[in-house]
């Protein structure tokens, strides 16, 4: 694993860094860099707005008694599309726009469930009243007991 993440960490940014001067190259270096800017700055309007609307898919989910399971894996892609397109470079600001594509994300959403059920088991558990707090308050009293089984408060 410690290899692997090495590896992402010299060889991304290398390719990335190789792509940018090649693109200064074939072009200038100021259209790279309003370019990097300009996917910046884009892709934060697009994850914040994305997001909200996942934020409140969410919370409609969550208020009818169901748990939010695409929608939450929705907002982990789209924080890691904010993220990726503030990283300057070219294949990281691809990908992060991917991110951002909602038949796009379906599609890395059904890799992701297929890859954490072959990796991990899942166990889920549904009691028989959805919301069992719901319409009134459930008071659970307790007091204090020494081990002769008095309170001691007791004489």
């Amino acid at each position: 694993m410690f290899l692997k993440l090495l590896l992402l960490f010299t060889i991304v940014p290398l390719v990335e860094l190789a792509l940018l001067l090649y693109l200064a190259d074939l072009t200038n270096w100021r259209f790279t860099l309003g370019l990097v800017i300009v996917t910046g700055v884009v892709g934060t309007i697009l994850a914040r707005h994305q997001g909200f609307r996942t934020f409140r898919a969410i919370r409609t989910e969550m208020n009818s008694g169901r748990l939010p399971g695409a929608a939450l894996m929705d907002a982990v892609m789209i924080f890691l599309a904010g993220a990726l397109l503030l990283t300057p470079g070219i294949l990281t600001d691809a990908f992060g726009f991917s991110l951002l594509i909602p038949w796009c994300r379906t599609w890395y959403r059904k890799r992701m469930r297929r890859y954490i059920e072959r990796h991990f088991s899942v166990v889920a558990h549904r009691s028989e009243d959805p919301r069992p707090f719901e319409g009134g308050s459930q008071v659970i009293d307790s007091y204090v007991v020494d081990q002769n089984g008095k309170r001691p408060s007791d004489p």
